[in-house]
């Protein structure tokens, strides 16, 4: 079954729970369980992790999770490691991400995958935005949002 849910309002009792930006589809399959998550576009739910470093909680599943970062100039990442498999998009903006004491230069357009254990981290040359896709899902980035 097709839905447009371009046209859908989200709120308490269409399966939106309390956040109305987020569907959560609760279309059984024939494994049963839900079948998803969507998120329509937002302006707020960023949350400051450093200075100059705020994250977005946007999608995810039982395995991956999609998250939005907002990196200010001259913000720095320190050196850090999780066992979690990252992948990245640099939307818009310049940096230079530290992976195993190489330094690699990033502009927009750029991509990255690293596996879990692998120590990095990211000094900020100019306004950035990035899409991140982390395996297995980072529980401590949830706080009391929704989830699938």
């Amino acid at each position: 079954m097709r839905r447009d849910i371009s046209k859908m309002a989200c709120h308490k009792g269409n399966g939106c729970a309390v956040d109305p930006y987020i569907l959560l589809l609760n279309i059984e399959i024939a494994q049963g369980g839900k079948t998803g998550m969507v998120l329509k576009k937002r302006e707020d739910g960023w949350k400051k992790m450093l200075e100059g470093v705020e994250r977005q909680n946007l999608v995810h599943g039982d395995k991956t999770h999609l998250l939005k970062f907002r990196l200010h100039k001259d913000a720095v990442i320190p050196i850090h490691d999780h066992p979690h498999e990252q992948t990245g998009y640099l939307l818009q903006g310049k940096m230079v991400m530290i992976i195993e004491d190489e330094e690699c230069r990033l502009e927009s357009g750029d991509s990255w995958s690293l596996r879990g254990g692998v120590h990095h981290g990211v000094k900020v040359l100019e306004e950035c935005l990035v899409l991140e896709v982390f395996s297995p899902v980072r529980e401590e980035y949830f706080d009391e949002e929704i989830r699938l």
